[in-house]
């Protein structure tokens, strides 16, 4: 790793952590984005990721949101070599595990873990393919960098470090308190030869004067002998996709209004891809609402159940928390009910899981559709190109998204909501009912285009007395996420220094 002279030269770079939730994965995609603004050819890596929200590639794997977002940094397509293995909690004790952007088998921890040698090797195949292809690999790390009872299990931290032979910046959040034990505890409890890696550390998630931390800075300095290159400040409305539950939380108080289109997103025990909903949220005149309890769904003109990784059980606890009623009440009094993938197949009558693809069971829908699903053990995983038939207005706005389920749904002289155009064949989605009031659909990303978010929008504002908005402020609302990368990547490169990593890479 290190040459006569003591200086580090290698091509990769990890970013570590203190502990879960500190920001190595915006972190990883700032310092992306930064070295592609430099010419650079590089690539995200994250051996394995613990999430319940996926995207599918165009070759049709299932990878990991985090790494797509650091993907996009890098200026190139997602692919599963970049997360070769996804693990989707399904129970506490147990997850559905993807390797190679396909489902291998559900296991529990300890079953998991028994099969270390084989899944490296599945690792070290997706780093090797990758390092072929790019000049950099960034490296995320996952939980904390020193788990000693986990060192055996281990094949996402160091292992993939010493493997890609790479240099270490440790990344700690000062935001949750603690940071010296986070920072001197972590390198005190690194074997030597660890240490040896850490070339510098990032202070992240700082409120305030900064200046105020420059003892601190110093203090970590002289008791780890490692550089602090940054303290990051606590950047606000930052609109990148969130891996964790971050924008969950930041929205759940948000209060409704009578000039707002206020839309409800129930939060299911199991809910997957909340980030179907990130470009609505972001626009302005709209509140909307992640729910834990039905009351909270009052004022609501939109209801919508998202997607879950465990559909009965989830439909289950809706109905035991009182649900059930609460969404038929607001469709009475006026809401619309949406579906998406595991919410749209609650729509429905009837769910059965006769092989056991979720754990088994069956159990009646919420009734407002006229369908009935049922669960398989294969999993489709697909992009797809797509044009809306909920409304004839809405014919000219394609749709792109994509398609994760384990399921298949039978429906009765329901209007289907699109029309798959990415097909050889004329294939149809979702169903709506007549009055246009319930829909449904499996394409998550249904709201991502500017075009068919800003006429359903509509739609629900002129049932609300509101005045029309124009397409361009929807428009500028996707261009303004669509930027966020490079606000990120300035604000990691005004406040980080990145000289350290640049002269630690072996560029040719």
């Amino acid at each position: 790793m290190s040459d006569s002279g003591g200086t580090f030269q290698t091509n990769a770079v990890a970013i570590l952590g203190t502990g879960s939730d500190v920001g190595k994965s915006l972190v990883t995609a700032g310092l992306c984005r930064l070295l592609y603004r430099r010419g650079l050819k590089v690539a995200p890596f994250k051996a394995q990721n613990m999430s319940l929200n996926s995207f599918v590639t165009l070759e049709g794997g299932e990878m990991g949101r985090a790494q797509v977002l650091q993907a996009e940094a890098c200026g190139i397509q997602p692919h599963v070599d970049m997360n070769p293995i996804l693990l989707k909690p399904q129970t506490d004790q147990q997850s559905q595990v993807i390797v190679h952007g396909a489902v291998w088998k559900t296991q529990e921890a300890k079953e998991y873990f028994g099969n270390k040698t084989a899944l490296f090797e599945l690792v070290k195949a997706s780093y090797d393919r990758l390092a072929e292809q790019y000049e950099v690999i960034v490296i995320e790390g996952a939980g904390s960098a020193a788990e000693m009872n986990l060192r055996d299990r281990d094949i996402v931290n160091w292992p993939v470090a010493e493997m890609a032979d790479a240099v270490v910046v440790l990344v700690a959040d000062i935001d949750r308190g603690g940071v010296f034990a986070q920072v001197i505890g972590t390198m005190d409890l690194l074997a030597p030869q660890e240490r040896e890696r850490v070339i510098g550390i990032i202070i992240n998630k700082f409120r305030g004067d900064a200046t105020l931390f420059e003892d601190g800075v110093k203090m970590i300095e002289a008791r780890t002998g490692v550089p602090v290159l940054g303290v990051l400040p606590y950047l606000r409305n930052l609109e990148l996709d969130q891996e964790d539950s971050v924008d969950v939380d930041r929205c759940q108080l948000t209060p409704f209004s009578s000039t707002t289109i206020n839309v409800a997103v129930l939060l299911l025990p199991h809910m997957s891809n909340f980030t179907d909903f990130n470009q609505l949220a972001a626009e302005s005149d709209l509140a909307l609402r992640y729910v834990r309890n039905p009351k909270e769904l009052d004022g609501a003109d939109v209801v919508i159940i998202p997607g879950t990784k465990t559909t009965i059980a989830d439909l289950e606890y809706l109905k035991n928390e009182g649900f059930e009623s609460a969404v038929k009440r607001q469709l009475r009094h006026g809401s619309e009910v949406v579906g998406i993938c595991g919410g749209f197949q609650m729509l429905g009558a009837r769910i059965a899981d006769p092989q056991g693809a979720e754990g088994g069971g069956e159990t009646n829908g919420l009734g407002l559709l006229d369908m009935q699903t049922t669960l398989l053990s294969e999993k489709k995983t697909v992009q797809v190109h797509a044009r809306p038939l909920i409304h004839d207005s809405f014919s000219d706005c394609l749709i792109t998204g994509y398609e994760i389920h384990m399921g298949m749904t039978e429906m009765k002289g329901l209007q289907p909501c699109f029309e798959i155009l990415s097909q050889s064949t004329t294939v149809f989605d979702g169903a709506c009912h007549e009055d246009g009031k319930v829909w449904g659909t499996y394409i998550h990303g249904v709201f991502d285009q500017p075009s068919f978010r800003r006429k359903w929008l509509n739609q629900v504002r002129e049932r609300k007395g509101l005045g029309l908005i124009d397409l361009s402020v929807s428009v500028l609302v996707s261009q303004r996420l669509a930027n966020a990368q490079d606000r990120w990547a300035d604000h990691v490169a005004k406040h980080v220094n990145m000289e350290p990593i640049i002269s630690s890479l072996r560029l040719t």
